[in-house]
C-alpha cells in the first residue's frame, strides 16, 4: 500500500469510502453514502470527491445512481471485477513487481489501441486537464508520479473490453503501490526525468487523439520502462 504521505486527497478518500464499506458490513447494492454528503464530511472540494467517485468505480467498488434514493451503491463483485482485485494478494518481491510491469506493458499496447478507437471528444479533454496536471507536479515527485498513474488509469478507462481493462488496472495498482518509493528516490534530484516523461505521456495522449491504432501502439512502446 501506499503510505499516507504519498497519497493524493482523492486517493485518502477513497479509502476512506472503501473502510466504510468494510466497518459497516455492506453488500452488493448496499447505499454507501452521496456526493454531496461526501463532500461535507470529508470538507473536500467537489472535483476531488468526483475524483475519488471515479477511482472507486474504475477499481470495481462503487456504482453511482441518479435520482431521488440514488448515490453511491456497493457494486457487485463480478468476476471480472475479482480478477484484477486478486492481483494485489500477489507475494511482495523484487521480481514480482518486475514482473508485474513487464505485463502491465505488454497489455498497454492493447489498452492504447482501444483508446483510439474508443475515445470521445470528452476523454481527449480530460486526458490533456491530467497532462497539464503532471506538468503542473515538476519538481515534486510524489505528486508527479501519482498524476501520472491517475493518466494511465483514465486511459484504460476509455477502453470497451472489460477484462483487459480491469486486468490493466489491477496491475497498474499493483505496481503504484509498490514501486512509487523506489521511484521517487531515483527521480528526485533529476530534472531530465520529468521532462522526458512530460514528453513520453503528452506523445501517448497525442497517438490517442489521432484515432490511429499503429500510432497508438507505438506510443505504449516508447512508453515502456524497458525501452
Amino acid at each position: 500500500m501506499a503510505t499516507r504521505s504519498t497519497l493524493t486527497r482523492a486517493e485518502t478518500l477513497v479509502e476512506r469510502v472503501e473502510a466504510d464499506i468494510r466497518e459497516r458490513g455492506l453488500k452488493p447494492d448496499d447505499w454507501i453514502t452521496n456526493k454531496e454528503e461526501l463532500r461535507v464530511s470529508s470538507g473536500m472540494a467537489r472535483a476531488t470527491v468526483n475524483e475519488a467517485v471515479r477511482l472507486l468505480q474504475d477499481r470495481g467498488m462503487v456504482v453511482p445512481k441518479p435520482g431521488p434514493g440514488g448515490g453511491l451503491f456497493v457494486a457487485a463483485q463480478h468476476p471480472i471485477v475479482r480478477l484484477g482485485r486478486t492481483l494485489l494478494s500477489v507475494e511482495d518481491s523484487s521480481s514480482s513487481i518486475a514482473d508485474a510491469i513487464e505485463v502491465r506493458e505488454e497489455l498497454e499496447g492493447l489498452i492504447m489501441a482501444q483508446a483510439a478507437t474508443h475515445r470521445t471528444t470528452s476523454d481527449l479533454r480530460e486526458l490533456r486537464r491530467l497532462a497539464a496536471a503532471i506538468e503542473e507536479a515538476t519538481g515534486d515527485a510524489d505528486r508527479f508520479i501519482h498524476r501520472i498513474w491517475d493518466l494511465h488509469r483514465r486511459i484504460a478507462a476509455i477502453a470497451k473490453n472489460d477484462v483487459l481493462r480491469t486486468t490493466y488496472l489491477g496491475l497498474v495498482e499493483y505496481v503504484e503501490s509498490r514501486a512509487v518509493a523506489a521511484t521517487r528516490e531515483s527521480t528526485a534530484d533529476d530534472p531530465s526525468y520529468f521532462a522526458h516523461r512530460i514528453e513520453l505521456h503528452v506523445g501517448l495522449i497525442e497517438a490517442i487523439e489521432s484515432g490511429d491504432v499503429g500510432l497508438a501502439r507505438e506510443a505504449a512502446v516508447r512508453h515502456a520502462h524497458r525501452a
